[in-house]
Parts: structure tokens; C-alpha cells; sequence
């Protein structure tokens, strides 16, 4: 069986529009809460035998709250956004809209003195070719929906263009098996949740 790694998406710290570029704010009452509620379908990925988490309060805080005392790794940190540190994606438009639409547009461009988008995916890809294979090991690491998005492009060798095409919800999972190389996008079986009224 190949090593099976499963990515869980670090719980919010803000709402969706005022999320921040390479953003490191702990979570907020309504992430806690979101974890709370998740917490019996993630607390069984506990068993993995590895476990690892992006390095930002939120992803830590998540993985622990999950039980999963994880190990945080430098290379699965944000994209580096060099001077749009810290601001959201309509502030660094508003001040540079020749530049955003040009990151935007090529995956090298490095408008922002930081990382491109290309090197972005290619260091989480590293990460994950460089993980321990035992057959059938099982790994689980929490981090930005960002690092996710660059991990599955990498996997399924997607043009880097791919990346803007992946939404990747706060709690949810995604998992690739296989081994350096060679990773299958896996789409697990969910069980039916009784609706409630």
C-alpha cells in the first residue's frame, strides 16, 4: 500500500473576505467553534503515524485541539508575500493593480519582493516527496488552505494555473497517496450525516 498523506484544513481566524495575505492570527471564538463541531469526524485521523502542522498560530492551534500534538513544519509555511504581508487581496489591488494582475497571471512573477507562486508549489511539493514511505504509513498535516491548493496542484502535476481554481474550506480534508513522484489525488467515502432541524 503506498504512504497515504491527509491534509486538514487549519479552522478559520477571520471571515473569508477579510482573510490577509501570509496572515498568522491565532483563531478566534468562531474558529474554536468550528473545530468543536468537527472534531468527532477529524479526532480518528489522530491515529496517523506521523503528524505535522504549517507553522501559523491558527494551524497549530488547530492541531492541537484535534488532538494531533503536531510538528510544525517550516516548509509548509504561506506563501512569502513579501510587502503584501498582512494586507487582503483588495488593499494590495488598490495599491498596486498592475502588479497584482501580473502575480495573477504568471506563476514566476514575484511583484511583492517575495515568493512566486511557482516556488510556492514547488517547495510544499518538496515537503511532500521528501516524507518518510512506509507502506501503507499514514501521515495527516494541518495547514493553510494555501499550502493544500499548492500540495494538490503539485500532485496531480496541474499547470500552476490550477491553483487558483481549488477552493479549500476551513476543517476540510484532502488526501494524496503514493510516494515521491507519483501522488494520486484520493477522494474518500463520507458517510450520509442526518440533517438537523
Amino acid at each position: 500500500m503506498p504512504l497515504r498523506v491527509t491534509f486538514v484544513a487549519a479552522a478559520r481566524s477571520t471571515p473569508l473576505l477579510a482573510e490577509r495575505f501570509d496572515d498568522d492570527r491565532p483563531l478566534d471564538q468562531a474558529g474554536w467553534d468550528e473545530v468543536q463541531r468537527a472534531a468527532g469526524d477529524l479526532l480518528p485521523l489522530a491515529a496517523a503515524e506521523l503528524r505535522y502542522c504549517s507553522p501559523t498560530a491558527r494551524s497549530r492551534a488547530t492541531g492541537d485541539a484535534l488532538g494531533y500534538a503536531p510538528l510544525a513544519q517550516l516548509a509548509l509555511r504561506d506563501c512569502d508575500m513579501g510587502r503584501w504581508r498582512g494586507l487582503t487581496l483588495g488593499e494590495a489591488m488598490a495599491r498596486e493593480p498592475d502588479a497584482v494582475d501580473a502575480w495573477l497571471a504568471d506563476p514566476r512573477a514575484t511583484p511583492h519582493g517575495g515568493e512566486s507562486l511557482l516556488a510556492f508549489i514547488s517547495r510544499v511539493g518538496g515537503w511532500l516527496d521528501t516524507r518518510p514511505v512506509e507502506d501503507g504509513g499514514r501521515i495527516v498535516a494541518v495547514a493553510e488552505p494555501a499550502v493544500i491548493r499548492a500540495a494538490l496542484v503539485y500532485a496531480l502535476k496541474a499547470p500552476p494555473s490550477t491553483y487558483w481554481n481549488i477552493d479549500v474550506r476551513p476543517l476540510s480534508t484532502s488526501s494524496v497517496s503514493g510516494r515521491a513522484g507519483r501522488w494520486n489525488l484520493r477522494l474518500d467515502a463520507v458517510s450520509a450525516q442526518p440533517s438537523r432541524t
